[in-house]
């Protein structure tokens, strides 16, 4: 998330009272978690696991619950909690702001676009031209859409993200991170029915131009769609994961977090992609593998029980 001007640390120190060391100056831009951080954010990290990755990333502040040396250029601010500290930031410059009425004041719907009776459409969103935003779609805070987008009923956009700091040695393992990104759908985009699209924990979920989804498809937090992709029915796709142009996913594959689906894969339906994948190429199976393999793989598999009868005889 950026701020919307530039922040001096100085202040951010003072809300979240925190000790400040390192280039005290400063003034932060944005706050981002670890896998989105550019230079100028803010990031917190609250496990010895991570502070090596944190203290050497791109952010140029950190959050963090040690005493430690601080890399040339960058700032600490050291709380007892880094994770509270993190949430007062973001809930101080995203808070929670109710919507009382079906379509926002504050909603900018752009020319020639027709939004059907029982859609929702929150604080702050951007609609371009030419959209046609079908009934019971949610369209929710500060999400952006560009030109000729077409969302069938019942989709969410901007939902949560499915994300919680996690600590097993404190009766609520699980606590909430504030979901202060976006989710921003760029022009052509057509979305099915019964989506679900979540915005990111502090950066951008984005629909990359052109791309088309089918009905039932999940896509998490701070997933970046190229152009033109295509996703079929029942899609599930986690957070955090970077897909190239002309991707083509059939349906019911899922995509675990963190990966590179690289631009033209395809996957075939049902397919469970765990890995990195090299663009170009047609994957199935589940963990996949290139589709001409695997399919020789299940010829084989086929042969097995003629294979023990030449060796054992029949019974």
């Amino acid at each position: 998330m950026q701020f919307p001007s530039p922040v001096s640390l100085q202040w951010i120190a003072e809300l979240i009272h925190a000790k400040l060391v390192g280039h005290v100056n400063a003034q932060a831009t944005g706050i981002n978690e670890i896998h989105k951080v550019e230079p100028g954010d803010l990031v917190f990290v609250d496990h010895p696991k991570y502070y090596d990755k944190c203290l050497n990333s791109a952010a140029s502040f950190i959050i963090i619950n040690k005493e430690t040396a601080v890399p040339e250029g960058k700032a600490l601010l050291i709380v007892d909690n880094p994770f509270e500290a993190y949430c007062k930031i973001a809930d101080h410059f995203r808070p929670f702001e109710p919507s009382h009425k079906m379509i926002s004041d504050s909603a900018v719907i752009g020319e020639g676009s027709f939004i059907y009776p029982g859609a929702f459409i929150g604080n702050h969103v951007r609609i371009g031209k030419n959209c046609i935003i079908h009934p019971n779609v949610s369209i929710m805070d500060h999400c952006i859409l560009g030109d000729h987008v077409i969302i069938q009923a019942g989709t969410v956009i901007g939902s949560d993200a499915f994300y919680y700091n996690t600590k097993k040695d404190r009766e609520l393992w699980y606590k909430k991170m504030p979901s202060c990104g976006r989710v921003i759908i760029e022009d052509h985009v057509e979305i099915g029915a019964g989506c679900t699209i979540d915005r990111g924990v502090s950066h951008d979920s984005i629909i990359g131009k052109g791309t088309k989804i089918d009905n039932l498809v999940h896509i998490g937090h701070d997933t970046v769609t190229g152009k033109n992709c295509l996703f079929a029915g029942q899609v599930g796709i986690a957070g955090v994961v970077k897909i190239g142009d002309g991707v083509t996913l059939w349906g019911q594959v899922g995509v675990s977090k963190t990966l590179t689906i690289g631009a033209n894969t395809v996957v075939y339906a049902q397919s469970g992609v765990k890995n990195d994948t090299e663009g170009g190429k047609v994957y199935f199976g589940s963990p996949i593998e290139e589709a001409r393999e695997k399919m020789k793989e299940l010829v084989w598999i086929k042969r097995i029980p003629l294979l023990w009868e030449k060796v054992m005889g029949k019974p």
